[in-house]
């Protein structure tokens, strides 16, 4: 009987070892190593109720159950908000308890599906802004802690949880701290994007993704204002343009919208929790949703309304053509 030649040199490598495997190398070529596919990454928001609630809308339970159970993505992102922060007169019992009803309804059955996900830090989870350090404090806290720290392949976690980066088979993505609209005044933080953003993790990447909490550019009535947007869009936009950033994605403004302003893909995310708001321009009745990407050469994307646990597709052609904003328009673009 034929022996083959692979058959061979793995008996030369058991037998003699290493060594005397290179003389027999040409006996064997090496299997190609396969490219990484598309990554499929479910984008999950704005879960908070009403101030101080430990429960969560029935939307909730039934989007994570269709993502452990049917999208069974690589990866999930939260562009924020996952509790209902932001009020002073919460007691720190009230926050922590806020933060232990967001892992048991969210955290912890992605990490029993073993779903990796990444997150960033909402006005409501840990606002920027003064007189909020504390929910600073307790966010940092929870997120630090070992069992709930979430395992992914750390580029960056210096200032985690406000601001990281990590990689995930081929893609680059850098989580920063924007639950305000003043990120252009943040000097050290835009000084550790642009540090990020030229890092060998970051050039070697076959995508690079941005996640943040309040978007570049309006979308959302009720968000279409200062403040509730960044006060300077264009020069953010600009350093996530040199960075070969591909696409931000952002919550805040609980409507669905994928946009596009210059280069750069601009993703909101629709709400999962109390609150969905029509989109500027559009007399559309506005809907909770979730939505699965599929990041490879092209980005893609498939969303899905939800009531209860009903589910249907929605069609980005039948959202406004373009949006103008209080900072600038926003165009539509269709993801398929």
């Amino acid at each position: 009987m034929a022996v083959s030649p692979c058959r061979t040199a793995q008996f030369i490598l058991k037998r003699f070892g290493a060594a005397a495997l290179l003389l027999a190398a040409g006996a064997c070529s090496t299997p190609r190593v396969a490219e990484p596919g598309p990554l499929r990454v479910a984008v999950l928001s704005d879960f908070n109720s009403a101030y101080g609630s430990t429960s969560y809308e029935p939307e909730v339970g039934a989007a994570i159950a269709l993502v452990t159970d049917e999208w069974k993505p690589d990866l999930v992102l939260i562009p924020g908000d996952m509790i209902a922060g932001q009020r002073p007169s919460l007691t720190d019992e009230n926050v922590r308890a806020m933060w232990a009803a967001f892992d048991s309804t969210v955290a912890a059955p992605l990490r029993r599906a073993g779903i990796p996900f990444a997150f960033t830090i909402g006005n409501h989870d840990g606002s920027g802004h003064p007189g909020h350090e504390r929910d600073r404090r307790l966010a940092r806290e929870h997120w630090t802690a070992p069992e709930r720290m979430p395992e992914l392949a750390f580029v960056d976690a210096t200032a985690f949880p406000f601001q990281y980066a990590f990689v995930l088979d081929d893609v680059f993505f850098l989580v920063f701290d924007a639950s305000t609209g003043a990120m252009a005044a943040d000097s050290a933080q835009l000084d550790w994007i642009r540090r990020m953003l030229e890092s060998d993790a970051a050039r070697t990447a076959g995508a690079r993704i941005a996640l943040g909490h309040v978007p570049l550019y309006a979308v959302a009535v009720g968000r279409n204002r200062p403040g509730e947007v960044q006060a300077e869009p264009d020069s953010l936009r600009r350093i996530l343009e040199r960075g070969n950033v591909g696409m931000y994605i952002a919550g805040h403004h609980h409507a669905y919208y994928p946009g596009r302003r210059g280069e750069l893909l601009l993703f909101s995310a629709g709400a999962l929790g109390q609150g969905p708001r029509p989109l500027v321009g559009s007399d559309a009745e506005p809907f909770k949703a979730l939505t699965l990407l599929t990041i490879g050469p092209q980005i893609r994307e498939q969303t899905v309304g939800i009531v209860g646990d009903s589910v249907w597709t929605v069609d980005a052609e039948s959202l406004p053509a373009e949006i103008e904003g209080v900072n600038g328009r926003v165009r539509r673009v269709l993801l398929r």
